[in-house]
């Protein structure tokens, strides 16, 4: 139970999360009004995705410096969850669109960069699932990794402020900081970036005792 409390903590966080993000009263912003409620849970998953691919890429480095297989193992199943954040990232940022843009995909910079930045780590998995020598396979993936995550930095945070964008924070857009968000979203929206997060890293370490025990098994 000792080793459990933050699982413990990351049910009772996703619950308010929940809860709060469709029950409690939201700021009647311009344009935006109930769907701001999408801050709760689309903003969180692109935070999750870079905790996760963060973590990824660290390990990464370590396999490289050190030819550990468990830290293979870990790169690997973050890169996973933080896929997986990525695309309800990119499925609750469509939903906001549709009711605050009138479109599902209008082609916007910072959709299009996503959606590339999620196809580059899809090529992580194909070449890893093209490889057959386990060492091979993870040192080579390790360093396509690495330079996924390289890649991904600047499709997210650099290019789309550099042309017209019609998302917050981007194209002279104001960013939510600037929007008057009011105590009602600021505890909702922290909370749900922790909640969120930490639930990535339990899915993340239940893969890794799963993928542990099937190399085990094969021994």
């Amino acid at each position: 139970m000792r080793k459990s409390w933050w699982k413990v903590v990351t049910v009772i966080l996703l619950i308010y999360v929940m809860t709060g993000g469709l029950l409690m009263d939201v700021p009647r912003l311009n344009i935006l009004n109930e769907t701001v409620r999408a801050l709760y849970f689309h903003v969180p998953m692109w935070f999750g995705m870079i905790i996760m691919l963060t973590v990824s890429m660290i390990f990464s480095i370590r396999y490289l410096r050190g030819s550990d297989p468990s830290h293979d193992s870990i790169a690997v199943e973050f890169a996973n969850v933080g896929i997986i954040f990525g695309v309800f990232g990119i499925l609750t940022g469509m939903f906001w669109a549709q009711f605050t843009w009138g479109a599902w995909w209008s082609g916007d910079p910072k959709q299009n960069a996503s959606a590339i930045g999620l196809l580059i780590y899809l090529a992580y998995f194909v070449l890893r699932g093209s490889l057959e020598d386990q060492e091979q396979k993870a040192r080579i993936s390790a360093v396509y990794n690495i330079f996924a995550f390289a890649a991904l930095i600047p499709l997210l945070f650099i290019l789309p402020r550099l042309t017209d964008s019609l998302h917050p924070g981007n194209g002279g857009n104001p960013g939510f900081n600037a929007y008057d968000l009011d105590n009602r979203l600021r505890m909702v929206f922290y909370t749900a970036v922790i909640g969120w997060s930490l639930l990535g890293v339990w899915i993340a370490t239940v893969r890794i005792r799963i993928r542990k025990i099937q190399s085990s098994l094969e021994l």
